[in-house]
Protein backbone atom coordinates (compact mmCIF):
# COMPACT_ATOMS: atom_id res chain seq x y z
CA UNK A 1 0.00 0.00 0.00
CA UNK A 2 1.72 3.21 -0.58
CA UNK A 3 2.06 6.19 1.60
CA UNK A 4 -0.59 9.19 2.09
CA UNK A 5 1.05 12.52 1.18
CA UNK A 6 0.00 15.65 -0.05
CA UNK A 7 0.61 18.14 -2.54
CA UNK A 8 0.60 21.92 -2.49
CA UNK A 9 1.15 23.96 -5.79
CA UNK A 10 1.25 27.77 -6.08
CA UNK A 11 -2.02 30.04 -6.81
CA UNK A 12 -1.26 32.96 -7.99
CA UNK A 13 -2.91 36.65 -9.79
CA UNK A 14 -0.72 38.19 -11.89
CA UNK A 15 -1.42 41.74 -14.23
CA UNK A 16 -0.72 45.37 -13.58
CA UNK A 17 -4.00 45.37 -11.09
CA UNK A 18 -3.93 42.35 -9.43
CA UNK A 19 -3.40 43.75 -6.29
CA UNK A 20 -7.10 44.74 -6.06
CA UNK A 21 -7.83 40.72 -5.89
CA UNK A 22 -6.42 41.13 -2.14
CA UNK A 23 -9.06 41.46 -0.39
CA UNK A 24 -11.47 38.21 -1.62
CA UNK A 25 -8.37 36.00 -1.65
CA UNK A 26 -7.05 36.65 2.10
CA UNK A 27 -10.52 37.26 3.92
CA UNK A 28 -10.73 33.70 5.00
CA UNK A 29 -7.77 33.90 6.73
CA UNK A 30 -7.95 36.88 8.81
CA UNK A 31 -8.30 40.69 9.69
CA UNK A 32 -5.04 42.14 9.85
CA UNK A 33 -1.93 41.41 7.55
CA UNK A 34 1.79 42.70 8.46
CA UNK A 35 4.40 43.60 5.39
CA UNK A 36 7.74 41.87 5.77
CA UNK A 37 10.36 42.55 3.04
CA UNK A 38 13.55 44.39 1.40
CA UNK A 39 13.32 48.40 1.93
CA UNK A 40 13.20 49.09 -1.52
CA UNK A 41 10.42 46.96 -2.04
CA UNK A 42 8.53 47.85 1.12
CA UNK A 43 8.73 51.55 -0.47
CA UNK A 44 7.30 50.17 -4.17
CA UNK A 45 4.44 48.31 -2.92
CA UNK A 46 3.34 49.21 0.62
CA UNK A 47 1.29 51.94 -1.56
CA UNK A 48 -0.10 49.82 -4.07
CA UNK A 49 -1.12 47.01 -1.55
CA UNK A 50 -2.79 49.70 0.72
CA UNK A 51 -4.80 50.99 -2.21
CA UNK A 52 -5.99 47.65 -3.22
CA UNK A 53 -7.10 46.52 -0.15
CA UNK A 54 -9.01 49.70 0.57
CA UNK A 55 -12.64 49.77 1.52
CA UNK A 56 -12.36 46.17 2.54
CA UNK A 57 -12.48 44.71 5.98
CA UNK A 58 -8.83 44.01 6.07
CA UNK A 59 -6.20 46.22 7.96
CA UNK A 60 -2.60 46.70 7.40
CA UNK A 61 -1.19 46.84 10.37
CA UNK A 62 2.48 48.11 9.20
CA UNK A 63 5.95 47.04 7.56
CA UNK A 64 8.86 45.56 8.54
CA UNK A 65 12.20 45.14 7.14
CA UNK A 66 13.48 41.37 7.19
CA UNK A 67 16.89 42.16 8.50
CA UNK A 68 18.58 42.27 4.72
CA UNK A 69 18.86 38.34 4.41
CA UNK A 70 17.71 34.76 4.47
CA UNK A 71 19.11 33.99 8.15
CA UNK A 72 18.28 31.99 11.15
CA UNK A 73 18.92 34.85 12.68
CA UNK A 74 16.59 37.29 10.78
CA UNK A 75 13.83 35.09 11.41
CA UNK A 76 14.62 34.82 15.00
CA UNK A 77 14.61 38.67 14.98
CA UNK A 78 11.29 38.61 13.72
CA UNK A 79 9.71 36.17 15.34
CA UNK A 80 10.24 38.60 18.46
CA UNK A 81 8.51 41.62 16.77
CA UNK A 82 5.59 42.86 18.15
CA UNK A 83 3.80 43.53 14.79
CA UNK A 84 4.56 40.25 13.15
CA UNK A 85 3.28 38.46 16.73
CA UNK A 86 0.21 40.35 16.42
CA UNK A 87 -0.54 40.21 12.74
CA UNK A 88 -3.48 37.47 11.43
CA UNK A 89 -0.91 37.04 7.92
CA UNK A 90 1.92 37.38 7.29
CA UNK A 91 2.88 39.46 3.24
CA UNK A 92 6.08 38.76 2.08
CA UNK A 93 6.93 41.33 -0.05
CA UNK A 94 10.57 41.57 -2.00
CA UNK A 95 12.43 39.00 -4.18
CA UNK A 96 13.72 35.63 -3.16
CA UNK A 97 15.85 36.15 -0.26
CA UNK A 98 13.21 38.23 1.79
CA UNK A 99 10.21 35.73 0.71
CA UNK A 100 12.69 32.80 1.96
CA UNK A 101 13.12 34.22 5.22
CA UNK A 102 9.00 35.25 5.60
CA UNK A 103 8.50 31.21 4.33
CA UNK A 104 10.48 30.37 7.42
CA UNK A 105 9.36 32.75 9.46
CA UNK A 106 5.22 31.84 8.54
CA UNK A 107 6.04 28.04 8.94
CA UNK A 108 7.58 28.58 12.79
CA UNK A 109 4.75 31.24 13.63
CA UNK A 110 1.93 28.87 11.97
CA UNK A 111 0.65 32.16 9.88
CA UNK A 112 -0.73 32.27 6.76
CA UNK A 113 1.70 33.78 3.94
CA UNK A 114 0.95 35.37 0.63
CA UNK A 115 4.04 36.44 -1.25
CA UNK A 116 4.11 39.84 -3.29
CA UNK A 117 7.76 39.47 -5.30
CA UNK A 118 8.59 42.59 -6.54
CA UNK A 119 10.94 41.64 -9.23
CA UNK A 120 11.23 38.45 -11.08
CA UNK A 121 14.54 37.17 -10.23
CA UNK A 122 13.53 33.64 -9.15
CA UNK A 123 11.18 31.35 -8.22
CA UNK A 124 11.33 31.99 -4.32
CA UNK A 125 8.09 33.04 -3.56
CA UNK A 126 6.34 30.18 -5.37
CA UNK A 127 8.29 26.98 -3.93
CA UNK A 128 7.73 25.26 -0.60
CA UNK A 129 12.28 25.11 -0.03
CA UNK A 130 13.87 27.80 1.54
CA UNK A 131 17.52 28.38 0.53
CA UNK A 132 19.20 29.72 3.82
CA UNK A 133 22.19 31.70 4.19
CA UNK A 134 24.79 32.46 7.75
CA UNK A 135 25.73 35.37 8.36
CA UNK A 136 28.86 35.75 6.32
CA UNK A 137 26.52 35.21 3.43
CA UNK A 138 27.63 31.74 2.45
CA UNK A 139 25.05 29.25 2.33
CA UNK A 140 23.53 27.36 5.40
CA UNK A 141 21.65 24.88 3.46
CA UNK A 142 17.99 24.07 2.97
CA UNK A 143 14.59 24.19 5.00
CA UNK A 144 11.63 22.32 3.81
CA UNK A 145 8.04 23.88 4.74
CA UNK A 146 5.33 21.38 4.00
CA UNK A 147 3.77 23.51 1.59
CA UNK A 148 4.28 26.56 -0.69
CA UNK A 149 2.63 29.93 0.58
CA UNK A 150 -1.03 29.87 -0.09
CA UNK A 151 -1.14 33.09 -2.90
CA UNK A 152 1.25 34.73 -5.06
CA UNK A 153 0.49 38.12 -6.02
CA UNK A 154 2.71 39.37 -9.52
CA UNK A 155 2.03 43.13 -9.93
CA UNK A 156 3.56 43.22 -13.57
CA UNK A 157 3.48 47.21 -12.85
CA UNK A 158 6.04 46.81 -10.25
CA UNK A 159 8.44 44.05 -11.80
CA UNK A 160 8.46 46.40 -14.79
CA UNK A 161 9.45 49.24 -12.96
CA UNK A 162 11.98 47.38 -10.87
CA UNK A 163 15.74 46.98 -11.89
CA UNK A 164 15.93 45.38 -15.16
CA UNK A 165 19.87 43.91 -13.72
CA UNK A 166 17.39 41.78 -11.64
CA UNK A 167 15.48 40.88 -14.23
CA UNK A 168 18.53 39.61 -16.21
CA UNK A 169 19.37 37.45 -13.39
CA UNK A 170 16.24 35.92 -13.23
CA UNK A 171 16.26 34.83 -16.58
CA UNK A 172 19.46 33.46 -15.84
CA UNK A 173 18.54 31.76 -13.10
CA UNK A 174 14.70 29.88 -14.78
CA UNK A 175 17.01 28.65 -17.64
CA UNK A 176 18.49 26.03 -15.14
CA UNK A 177 15.44 23.91 -14.33
CA UNK A 178 14.68 22.40 -16.92
CA UNK A 179 18.73 20.90 -17.79
CA UNK A 180 19.02 20.67 -13.87
CA UNK A 181 15.76 19.11 -13.33
CA UNK A 182 16.37 16.26 -16.23
CA UNK A 183 20.06 15.72 -15.61
CA UNK A 184 18.84 14.68 -11.80
CA UNK A 185 15.60 12.60 -13.01
CA UNK A 186 18.27 10.72 -15.04
CA UNK A 187 17.88 6.87 -14.96
CA UNK A 188 15.54 7.30 -12.02
CA UNK A 189 11.79 5.12 -12.12
CA UNK A 190 9.67 8.12 -11.20
CA UNK A 191 6.10 8.31 -9.35
CA UNK A 192 3.44 10.81 -9.87
CA UNK A 193 4.80 14.59 -8.49
CA UNK A 194 8.25 13.98 -9.68
CA UNK A 195 7.27 12.37 -13.51
CA UNK A 196 4.52 15.56 -13.89
CA UNK A 197 7.58 17.89 -12.58
CA UNK A 198 9.82 16.36 -14.76
CA UNK A 199 7.55 17.06 -17.61
CA UNK A 200 6.44 20.74 -16.52
CA UNK A 201 10.06 21.43 -16.83
CA UNK A 202 10.24 20.88 -20.40
CA UNK A 203 7.91 24.17 -20.76
CA UNK A 204 10.77 25.98 -18.55
CA UNK A 205 13.11 26.73 -21.11
CA UNK A 206 11.74 27.50 -24.64
CA UNK A 207 9.99 31.65 -22.88
CA UNK A 208 12.78 32.48 -21.86
CA UNK A 209 14.32 31.73 -25.34
CA UNK A 210 11.53 33.31 -26.82
CA UNK A 211 10.45 36.27 -24.78
CA UNK A 212 13.53 36.75 -23.11
CA UNK A 213 15.12 39.57 -25.32
CA UNK A 214 12.26 41.75 -25.72
CA UNK A 215 11.21 41.22 -21.95
CA UNK A 216 14.47 42.79 -20.84
CA UNK A 217 14.37 46.19 -22.91
CA UNK A 218 10.76 46.43 -21.82
CA UNK A 219 12.08 46.03 -18.79
CA UNK A 220 15.00 48.07 -18.90
CA UNK A 221 12.26 50.81 -20.46
CA UNK A 222 10.18 50.00 -17.83
CA UNK A 223 7.03 49.12 -20.18
CA UNK A 224 4.45 46.66 -19.04
CA UNK A 225 4.44 43.61 -21.73
CA UNK A 226 2.95 40.60 -23.08
CA UNK A 227 6.77 39.79 -22.72
CA UNK A 228 7.19 40.84 -19.38
CA UNK A 229 4.14 38.87 -17.83
CA UNK A 230 5.38 35.52 -20.19
CA UNK A 231 8.69 35.57 -18.62
CA UNK A 232 7.81 36.64 -14.93
CA UNK A 233 5.04 33.97 -15.25
CA UNK A 234 8.13 31.63 -16.15
CA UNK A 235 10.25 32.94 -13.53
CA UNK A 236 7.86 33.10 -10.65
CA UNK A 237 5.50 30.28 -11.16
CA UNK A 238 7.01 27.46 -14.02
CA UNK A 239 9.25 26.76 -12.53
CA UNK A 240 8.37 26.95 -8.79
CA UNK A 241 5.60 24.53 -9.61
CA UNK A 242 8.22 21.76 -10.86
CA UNK A 243 10.55 22.61 -7.14
CA UNK A 244 7.29 21.90 -5.89
CA UNK A 245 6.73 18.73 -7.70
CA UNK A 246 10.22 17.28 -7.73
CA UNK A 247 11.24 18.08 -4.05
CA UNK A 248 9.62 15.97 -1.39
CA UNK A 249 11.60 16.96 1.76
CA UNK A 250 13.99 13.65 2.63
CA UNK A 251 12.06 11.41 0.57
CA UNK A 252 13.20 12.82 -2.79
CA UNK A 253 14.67 15.51 -4.50
CA UNK A 254 15.67 16.34 -7.97
CA UNK A 255 15.09 20.26 -7.94
CA UNK A 256 18.99 20.89 -9.02
CA UNK A 257 22.34 19.83 -10.07
CA UNK A 258 25.53 20.90 -11.01
CA UNK A 259 24.34 24.49 -12.34
CA UNK A 260 23.61 25.15 -8.16
CA UNK A 261 25.88 23.40 -6.95
CA UNK A 262 28.48 25.73 -8.73
CA UNK A 263 26.17 28.96 -7.44
CA UNK A 264 26.31 27.33 -3.67
CA UNK A 265 29.83 27.20 -3.69
CA UNK A 266 30.84 30.63 -5.22
CA UNK A 267 29.11 31.63 -2.23
CA UNK A 268 32.33 30.81 -0.69
CA UNK A 269 34.43 33.55 -2.32
CA UNK A 270 34.34 36.68 -0.69
CA UNK A 271 33.18 38.60 -4.30
CA UNK A 272 30.19 36.74 -4.89
CA UNK A 273 28.31 39.52 -3.32
CA UNK A 274 29.12 41.32 -6.05
CA UNK A 275 27.31 39.16 -8.54
CA UNK A 276 23.61 38.02 -8.82
CA UNK A 277 22.49 34.33 -7.89
CA UNK A 278 21.02 33.80 -11.46
CA UNK A 279 24.22 35.50 -13.10
CA UNK A 280 26.30 33.24 -11.49
CA UNK A 281 23.71 30.38 -11.81
CA UNK A 282 23.49 30.84 -15.85
CA UNK A 283 27.14 29.79 -15.97
CA UNK A 284 26.11 26.99 -13.93
CA UNK A 285 24.33 25.83 -16.31
CA UNK A 286 26.97 26.20 -19.53
CA UNK A 287 29.10 24.05 -17.06
CA UNK A 288 26.34 20.85 -16.24
CA UNK A 289 26.27 20.90 -20.24
CA UNK A 290 29.79 20.73 -20.99
CA UNK A 291 30.25 18.26 -18.15
CA UNK A 292 27.21 16.13 -19.76
CA UNK A 293 29.14 16.57 -23.18
CA UNK A 294 25.97 17.73 -24.78
CA UNK A 295 27.74 20.91 -26.26
CA UNK A 296 25.57 21.53 -29.05
CA UNK A 297 22.29 22.77 -26.68
CA UNK A 298 25.48 24.14 -24.62
CA UNK A 299 26.44 25.96 -27.75
CA UNK A 300 22.96 27.58 -28.53
CA UNK A 301 22.32 28.38 -25.15
CA UNK A 302 25.81 30.11 -24.36
CA UNK A 303 25.19 32.33 -27.33
CA UNK A 304 21.82 33.33 -26.05
CA UNK A 305 23.30 33.94 -22.67
CA UNK A 306 26.25 36.53 -24.48
CA UNK A 307 23.94 38.01 -26.49
CA UNK A 308 21.82 38.87 -23.16
CA UNK A 309 24.98 39.98 -21.15
CA UNK A 310 24.98 36.88 -19.09
CA UNK A 311 28.28 35.51 -18.36
CA UNK A 312 29.92 32.82 -20.51
CA UNK A 313 33.34 33.23 -19.22
CA UNK A 314 35.19 32.73 -15.15
CA UNK A 315 36.56 36.63 -15.68
CA UNK A 316 33.12 37.81 -16.05
CA UNK A 317 32.18 36.49 -12.52
CA UNK A 318 35.92 37.63 -10.99
CA UNK A 319 36.71 34.51 -10.42
CA UNK A 320 40.49 33.53 -11.06
CA UNK A 321 41.88 29.56 -11.02
CA UNK A 322 42.65 29.85 -7.02
CA UNK A 323 39.06 30.38 -6.53
CA UNK A 324 37.80 27.79 -9.11
CA UNK A 325 39.78 25.50 -5.94
CA UNK A 326 37.69 26.98 -4.01
CA UNK A 327 34.69 26.03 -5.57
CA UNK A 328 35.72 22.74 -6.23
CA UNK A 329 36.73 22.02 -2.59
CA UNK A 330 33.55 23.34 -1.26
CA UNK A 331 31.17 21.63 -4.12
CA UNK A 332 30.85 18.17 -2.66
CA UNK A 333 29.11 19.17 0.33
CA UNK A 334 26.32 20.25 -1.25
CA UNK A 335 23.80 17.98 -1.96
CA UNK A 336 23.44 19.22 -5.73
CA UNK A 337 26.79 17.34 -6.34
CA UNK A 338 24.93 13.76 -6.04
CA UNK A 339 22.07 14.91 -8.57
CA UNK A 340 24.05 13.31 -11.31
CA UNK A 341 23.75 10.27 -13.34
CA UNK A 342 26.98 9.31 -13.32
CA UNK A 343 29.88 9.57 -10.28
CA UNK A 344 30.58 13.32 -10.47
CA UNK A 345 34.85 13.52 -9.53
CA UNK A 346 36.69 16.66 -8.67
CA UNK A 347 38.81 16.23 -12.38
CA UNK A 348 35.06 15.75 -14.21
CA UNK A 349 33.81 19.10 -12.43
CA UNK A 350 37.05 21.00 -13.22
CA UNK A 351 37.43 19.77 -16.86
CA UNK A 352 33.93 21.27 -17.47
CA UNK A 353 33.95 24.46 -15.79
CA UNK A 354 37.38 25.35 -17.64
CA UNK A 355 36.44 23.94 -21.02
CA UNK A 356 33.12 25.91 -20.27
CA UNK A 357 35.60 28.82 -19.79
CA UNK A 358 37.37 28.12 -23.07
CA UNK A 359 34.50 28.40 -25.34
CA UNK A 360 33.17 31.50 -23.83
CA UNK A 361 36.47 33.15 -24.77
CA UNK A 362 35.44 32.21 -28.06
CA UNK A 363 32.36 34.01 -28.29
Amino acid sequence: MGKSYSVYLPSYSIGPDCYKEIPAIVKRYGKTAVLVGGKTALEKATAAIQEGVAGSELEIIGNVWYGGNATYENVDMLMENELVQKADMIFGVGGGRAADCCKVLADKMGKPLFNFPTLASNCASSTALCVMYKPDGSMAGYYYRPRCCDHIFINTQIIAEAPAKLFWAGIGDAMSKEFEVKLACRGVTLKHSPLMGLNISGSCTSPLLDYGKQALQDCENNVVSDAIQEVALDIIISTGIVSNLVISGTDYYYNASLAHCFYNSYTKLPQSHNHLHGEVVSFGVLVLLTCDERLEERDMLAKFHKDLGLPVTLAEMDITPEDVEVILDDAPHHLDWTKTPYEMTRERFKKAIFDMDAYGKTL
